[in-house]
């Protein structure tokens, strides 16, 4: 990945991807200034949640990042995020606003899928009960899948006199087919890899083609399913059933953005504290630990006590947090610290400030790789990673091991 990875937000009209997207923005979420709209997808700053550098060294009072923020040691680091406006069953024949929304998608590294598992909106997102949201999770990955077999499949007589004249692989044939969809040759490869096809592509029957294009969607497109209203009286019944028939609990995370927002509303006018899943209100610090005021308004009181028994009580947190982290993890995302003093951490003799810059890179990425990301033409002497110890630029970063580095400038 040689760019910012981008996360995008996807669902039904209603499920609350707006929602969650304003949940994920930290900026938005305290000055509700950025604009969203239902006509065009919306760009956004999204704060990934990370365990710093500085815990791991002691240095949590002096990390003071650049961009997002750190505190004890948990940091938010900004990720670009992508809401496309709601996707109807259909998209891809052009009901709605059509193949704009699912073209708006291929830009996108991973996907969030918002699925409104209250079961009050049906597969339009218009007020219904007892829909079975099992269905917007199978329709939403129908649609991308047969958006792109439509557009294979199209011209797929011209592709295999193509790939036969020019004596191509089936690699470079599909990439030339699949690269308006961000993909790579080494993705198309794991695709082939996976599903071991022996025949020679021009004479790939539509099973062999469906399945080519089922592939290519599962690895171009990870998706994470965020439950959304879980606080939601019949939502038990939508969350066993999509569970029951998706069990990889590594890609489903519980959600209600609705009450992340509320809670960050109540925080903001002094209400509540709110910190790694901790939700406390005046009643809760009898020693005045946060200085939160009383809460005198008998509705906001009754609001608050419903999110505790719906939410924290039964799943301990608004899973918006956790949402996002899934899915940097389905992109193997890990940060890498770039620092001008190896020993300090620090980027300038007058300043003591730590850790400063973090840039998020897919773990096994080569150091050089990670040098040319972050300091661009810049000619590069050598890197030092901890203990001032030089690293080759072939060798490769993970958590905890060449992901705090510092580039030496010069030829």
């Amino acid at each position: 990945m040689g760019r910012d990875p981008l996360i995008g937000l996807v669902g039904k009209p209603s499920s609350g991807k707006s929602t969650m997207l304003n949940s994920l923005t930290d900026a938005t979420a305290k000055t509700g200034a950025f604009p969203f709209t239902t006509i065009d997808p919306n760009k956004a700053t999204g704060y990934l949640q990370i365990d710093c550098a500085c815990a791991r060294f002691g240095k949590t009072d002096l990390c003071r990042p650049n961009y997002g923020s750190c505190k004890n040691g948990k940091r938010f680091v900004p990720v670009m995020l992508l809401d496309v406006a709601g996707l109807v069953p259909g998209a891809h024949e052009g009901r709605g606003l059509g193949n704009k929304f699912l073209d708006d998608l291929r830009h996108a590294d991973a996907l969030i899928h918002v699925v409104d598992v209250s079961g009050s909106t049906d597969a339009e997102g218009k007020a219904t009960s007892a829909y079975d949201a099992l269905q917007d999770v199978e329709w939403l990955r129908g649609e991308i899948m047969r958006w792109i077999e439509g557009n294979l499949k199209e011209k797929w007589g011209a592709i295999k006199r193509r790939h036969v004249s020019t004596k191509s692989t089936p690699v470079d044939t599909l990439q030339n087919q699949f690269s308006g969809y961000g993909s790579t040759a080494a993705l198309v490869q794991r695709c082939l890899d996976r599903i071991k096809l022996t025949e020679p592509l021009e004479q790939w029957s539509d099973a062999t083609i469906e399945l080519v294009v089922s592939t290519f969607v599962d690895e171009k497109f990870p998706t994470i399913l965020a439950l959304n209203k879980i606080d939601h009286p019949d939502a038990d019944r939508c969350i066993y059933r999509i569970t029951k028939k998706y069990p990889d609990m590594d890609k489903i995370v519980l959600t209600s953005a609705i009450s992340e927002v509320f809670i960050r509303k109540l925080v903001k006018q002094g209400y509540a504290y709110y910190e790694g899943g901790e939700f406390v209100t005046k009643s809760e610090d009898p020693e005045d630990r946060f200085h939160l005021k009383e809460i005198i308004d008998e509705r906001l009181q009754m609001r608050i006590d419903a999110l505790r028994d719906m939410l924290f009580y039964r799943w301990g947190c608004t899973g918006v947090i956790q949402a996002l982290q899934a899915a940097a993890r389905q992109l193997h995302l890990i940060p890498v610290f770039s620092v001008r003093n190896i020993h300090t951490f620090a980027n300038s003799s007058t300043d003591d400030a730590v850790f400063k810059d973090c840039t998020l890179v897919k773990r096994g990425t080569q150091v050089g790789t990670v040098v040319r990301r972050i300091m661009g033409d810049v000619p590069i002497a050598f890197v030092e990673g901890i203990g001032g110890v030089r690293v080759a630029k072939t060798d490769t970063v993970d958590s905890g091991k060449n992901d705090i580095l510092c580039f030496k400038i010069g030829h």
